[in-house]
This record gives C-alpha cells, structure tokens and sequence, in this order.
C-alpha cells in the first residue's frame, strides 16, 4: 500500500495507544512499550502479535519521525483531497500527489514516472531492548551496590564510534537528496516523492566503509555495563538502563538495557517484602518459663528479645526498624522461636521430666473429649 494512501486509512495514533497531542518522548516510550510485548522472539508461535509488531512499527516510524509526523497531521486534516487533482498552481504546481491514490490509474502512472511514491524513504529505527540476569549475593541486594554487568550485543563499532565511515573519514550528506533521503520529481499538476536512489533514503553516503562494521556503524561484542543498585531489591527487580541497549540505524535512539536481579539466599536470614525473617530454637523451660535471648541483626549487631513465660512453639516477636532499609521505608526483623524438645536425656533430667509429667494433671487433648 501507497504511503499517503495508507496515511487515509490508518489512525497511527490510536494503533500506537497515544493521544494526537502526544510529546515525541510519551510516543518513543509507548513504541518500546509494544514492541517488547509483540516482539516475535517473545511470542514465537504468534502470528498475530508478528503482525501487530509490524503495524506499531510502521505507526512509529511515521510518529517518531518530526518531519513525517507533520505531514501524516497535514494529510489527515486534508481527508481525501491529499495528493488529489487540481488546485491553483496550474502547471508545474507541484500538488503532492501518491500514484496509489489514483485508484485504478495508479499502474499508468506508475509505469509512466518509474513507480514514483512507490518506495517510503527509510527513517530512524529504535534499537531493540536487552536483558541481562545479575546474581547478586543476600548482602549486596539488601544494603546496595555498583557492580558491572557482562553481556555480548549489538554495539556501537569501537573503531568508527558508531558512524560507519573509516576512521579520519565521516558521512557526507547524500548530493543527490541534499541530506533529505527523498527526491521529489514534478510532472505537471502533480509532484511525486520517492527514495532517493543514491542512499536508499539515509540522507548520507558513505565513500570509505569502516573495515571493521563493513560501514554499518554496528558490531556485535563484548560489553561491560556499569549499574547501580538501589537498596533493597529483590529477586524478580528489573533494573532498567536507558540507552544502553541495542543501537538505533539511521539516528534512531538505541534501545534500553533490563537487568534482571537474582538474590542468592542467606544462611539465616530470609526475605518478607521489606522484612527480615529468623528462625530461633529456644528450650523447653525458657519456652515455660520465660527467658531473655540474643539474636542476631543483618547489620553485624545483636538485639535482646524477651520470651514471656508460656511461649508456644512458632510464635513471632517483631524487632522493629531492624529489616530492610529500602528508599522510603524500612522494614522490620521477624524473629519466629522453635521450642527444641530434648533428646538422649541424662537420668537426671529424665526424672525432673518425669516429676513435672506427674505433677501436671491436665490434658492438652481435653477440648477432644480425650485424655
């Protein structure tokens, strides 16, 4: 389909989810949105979401391109007279015109002036999104750290910086276009624009190629990225690193770069949210008769918790401020106490046992109606 002609019958806006007063940052961010959801290696058994996938990337391509963007607004508030027959020009006016608007005629003029209007001038590409998996230990995610995360991609050539052209050398802009990537050519009444033919509608030339990127500006290699992690993470927490993924063609903005945290476990210390969480044993007579006990903090300290007399096995005592300290809050240490019951007793404390099953004379089983 023709592009002015698709312009007609397509609202990009509403393909893309985005009002017509949409900022080109709220457009770029909605595209990369969808792009990570319909993208066909995340739904490879898919043909729909492909197919979406290349819908929104043709609505962005026109949306988050300025100049494109003014001219799909200008054709729309035109309705069916863009590209139409007539007007005051006269002669030579240059009315715009798309070969695929003329209906049934669009192959006469198509084979008259070469198929002009046929091809679409190639526009900035936003680079895809990466993720990357950062095993960090219980510590590091708790209190935060700056580490580097490895990974092989896409990246800007090391040797040209991205330009595509050798090094001492640069793009020169297209002499055929003048930088636009489109040529317009007039044929009476009518003015047909087209890719330009020289350079494939970049809008630059590059004489000398980098040997290294073969002049594509791109090389796949070895990268090291830096990345700060706040206090308090969690397993599942995707950092994410702006402009730090796959580079854009043509000027696009490259991509942005997830890092996904895995916190490995603690030898004693366990997650709930923002809390901390310990198990403790006690003894049976602290448990039954009350006892103070040191337990352990994260922060390398100890605090004093009391048991109350009569403490059943599995209760929580809550220590407060003393869990995971994360931006705005912090949460608090959730010791959980497990009454240890004796094993391999010695004949001494075989007879206190014995001497205290004896003086008890109620049954934890009464409410059973057992004994």
């Amino acid at each position: 389909m023709d592009v002015q002609r698709e312009w007609l019958e397509k609202d990009y806006y509403q393909i893309l989810g985005v009002s017509e007063s949409a900022s080109a940052k709220e457009i770029t961010k909605q595209y990369r949105k969808l792009a990570r959801e319909l993208h066909p290696d995340a739904n490879p058994d898919d043909p729909s979401a492909e197919a979406r996938f290349k819908e929104v990337s043709t609505a962005y391509d026109v949306l988050g391109n300025d100049e494109k963007r003014e001219k799909y607004d200008e054709v729309r508030r035109m309705g069916p007279m863009a590209g139409g027959f007539g007007g005051p020009t006269g002669a030579g006016g240059g009315v715009p015109f798309d070969v695929g608007d003329a209906g049934g005629l669009g192959d006469l003029f198509g084979n008259l002036f070469g198929g002009a209007g046929r091809r679409t001038p190639q526009g900035p590409q936003v680079g895809q999104d990466l993720e990357a998996e950062l095993h960090l230990s219980f510590l590091d995610a708790v209190r935060g750290v700056t580490t580097t995360v490895h990974l092989t991609s896409d990246a800007p050539c090391t040797s040209c910086t991205g330009s595509g052209a050798r090094p001492g050398t640069r793009p020169q802009p297209c002499a055929t276009c003048g930088g636009r990537g489109a040529i317009e050519e007039n044929q009476g009444p009518f003015s047909f624009s087209r890719a330009c033919p020289a350079c494939g509608g970049r809008g630059t030339m590059i004489s000398d190629p980098c040997p290294t990127c073969r002049g594509t500006g791109i090389e796949r290699r070895p990268r090291a990225v830096k990345v700060r992690i706040p206090p308090g993470v969690d397993t599942g927490k995707k950092i994410r690193l702006k402009g730090k993924g796959v580079p854009g063609r043509n000027g696009g903005p490259a991509g942005d770069l997830y890092v996904r945290v895995v916190v490995e476990a603690h030898h004693l210390f366990g997650r709930r949210g923002d809390h901390l969480t310990l198990t403790v044993p006690i003894t049976f007579t602290e448990a039954a008769l009350g006892a103070k006990i040191t337990v352990p903090t994260l922060d390398d300290g100890s605090v004093t918790l009391k048991i109350p007399s009569g403490t059943p096995s599995g209760k929580t005592f809550r220590v407060k401020g003393r869990g995971v300290k994360a931006a705005k809050k912090t949460g608090d240490l959730l010791v959980t106490v497990e009454v240890q019951v004796p094993t391999n007793l010695t004949d001494d404390e075989r007879q206190a046992v014995e001497a205290l099953a004896a003086a008890g004379d109620r049954s934890p089983r009464a409410h059973l109606g057992a004994s």
